[in-house]
């Protein structure tokens, strides 16, 4: 087996130096223990995701499940599964907009948004464990970062 040349395939001297490596490692271990929290309430977390965006964004106005899926950055297809299960579940109803059977507007049931407010602060407690270690400031400047790479 032939030995790969590193210094002519990457500009890294190795992988702790590859800021996508980094953000794999990190991101990996941020979601075990966020899918650890949410396992208590029999979520994962892409459901969470979509039932706490559903909830933030459907506050004044209803939205379809393609504007869900653009909020969150997901895919279309596995939007309409997630919320299938959410659906099953009781969490959330979904109506066909008049006029547009291919429409499908989501809301929260009432079960639904106690699972999110009850949901949110265990969240919130994961994220505040996980990413205190940077401090305040660091933390207020690492989120600036992820948004500008988040909106590009």
């Amino acid at each position: 087996m032939k030995e790969i040349a590193w210094k002519k395939v990457s500009q890294f001297e190795g992988p702790e130096q590859s800021p996508g490596f980094l953000l794999w490692q990190v991101s990996t271990k941020w979601r075990r223990e966020i899918e650890a929290a949410l396992a208590t309430l029999n979520l994962t977390h892409p459901q969470f995701v979509l039932l706490a965006s559903l909830g933030w964004l459907t506050r004044h106005n209803t939205v379809t499940q393609v504007e869900l899926a653009r909020h969150c950055n997901t895919d279309v297809n596995m939007t309409s599964k997630v919320l299938r299960s959410l659906e099953q579940k009781g969490y959330i109803e979904r109506h066909r907009r008049e006029g547009d059977e291919r429409s499908k507007l989501p809301k929260l049931t009432e079960k639904g948004a106690k699972l999110v407010k009850h949901a949110i602060p265990i969240v919130e407690k994961v994220d505040e464990d996980f990413f205190g270690k940077l401090g305040l400031e660091k933390m207020n400047e690492y989120t600036d970062i992820l948004k500008k790479l988040a909106n590009d």
